[in-house]
């Protein structure tokens, strides 16, 4: 066997590459990994959906008689936002067991955890099933590392799917799908002393707002899940205030359950709207993910995670979406998949973001606990 890669010395080699999508730029930090897994008797493919918004896909083993499993992470990171950090943002600044840096918990930790895991095994793994590891660009925005692999039938095979995104090591069953819509209206613009002689685009887009609080769901709850949900994000119109505004715009963001059709969604809002002259444009489109809880394999992860938790999980979803669906559509649909890594949820994107070092080294006992069942099974 290998030696054991530090996966806490590598979370912090990953911080120091700033990836912040946008512009993301993960080439750099894609290599540095490649690299590792190359030595490691990888097969490593780079794959680019623009100019340096590198995804890898690596691969060892296989057996036409079992699929291999799938570990999968992304390396881009949001922005610092406007608060100042007290540590630097890339530099894996350590105080205690946490480790701070922008994507430390969101997922670079993750992402070491299981490359760690993967090096480790890796003479073992050669003989059986094997894994492959998609590491992605351009989560963060839409998904789009992920969605380029999977248009352009570039992942293979997989078996299930292990998302090593922010869960405090705890295992979810899935996540809601993630539809963003652009609601336009328009109008005639007039000046603000003569109203009657426009057509107000801002008080059209007023009763666009109000008709969608009477909009349903066509599936109204999902037994884990939940509710889906809508949220009006984002409004602007208008230039000035003697003016009547000839255009409006708002974003909505809907959180969708299994059973849902997004295409079906768009169709529903553009009608619901269209007497009020609306046009409906869907931005983001990433479907619901959910592994039934009695299947089998996440039977056994929930094993697995027992001794690193207080007690045998119970099934839940988690509130963000993941590049899980897209990958999930890439293999081939019908592949069980689970969210499970050492970040905490509640620290994505905060300022000071952190990961606790002692959760890296569990994901990797956990990892490869998980590994080793899949192959040896």
């Amino acid at each position: 066997m290998t030696a054991r890669l530090d996966a806490r010395v590598l979370t912090r080699e990953l911080l120091a590459y700033n990836t912040i999508n946008p512009p993301g730029m993960e080439r750099a930090c894609a290599r540095h990994l490649g690299a590792l897994l190359e030595t490691a008797g990888f097969t490593v493919r780079y794959h680019e959906y623009a100019e340096a918004r590198t995804s890898l896909v690596a691969t060892i083993g296989g057996s036409d008689a079992k699929a291999p499993l799938c570990f999968t992470g992304h390396i881009d990171t949001v922005p610092l936002g406007a608060a100042p950090w007290t540590k630097d943002a890339f530099a894996g600044e350590t105080d205690g067991d946490k480790i701070y840096g922008r994507g430390s918990t969101d997922m670079k930790g993750g992402v070491a955890a299981f490359v760690a895991a993967a090096v480790e095994l890796a003479p073992h793994l050669a003989r059986g099933p094997g894994l492959v590891l998609v590491i992605t660009a351009g989560e963060e925005i839409g998904c789009e590392g992920a969605r380029y692999l999977a248009d352009k039938k570039l992942l293979g095979r997989a078996g299930a799917i292990v998302v090593a995104e922010p869960t405090g090591n705890f295992p979810y069953v899935g996540h809601k799908g993630l539809c963003w819509f652009e609601v336009e209206t328009r109008g005639v613009t007039a000046h603000g002393s003569m109203p009657e002689v426009g057509d107000n685009a801002i008080l059209k887009m007023a009763r666009v707002i109000d008709d969608l609080g009477h909009f349903h769901f066509p599936v109204e709850s999902h037994p884990v899940m939940g509710k889906p949900t809508m949220n009006v994000g984002t409004i602007r119109g208008g230039i000035n205030t003697n003016s009547v505004p000839d255009a409006a715009a708002i974003t909505i963001d809907m959180r969708t359950v299994p059973g849902i059709d997004h295409g079906h969604l768009c169709k529903s809002l553009q009608t619901l709207l269209a007497p009020r002259g609306a046009r409906v444009r869907q931005l983001v489109d990433c479907a619901p993910l959910y592994t039934e809880p009695q299947t089998e394999w996440m039977q056994t992860v929930f094993e697995d995670c027992t001794p690193f938790l207080e007690g045998r999980p119970t099934p839940k979803t988690i509130t963000f979406s993941t590049d899980g669906s897209d990958l999930k559509r890439g293999f081939g649909g019908g592949v069980p998949a689970v969210i499970l890594g050492p970040g905490e949820p509640t620290l994505a994107h905060q300022t000071d973001e952190w990961c606790s070092l002692h959760r890296i080294e569990q994901s990797v006992d956990l990892f490869r606990n998980i590994a080793r069942r899949w192959c040896d099974a």
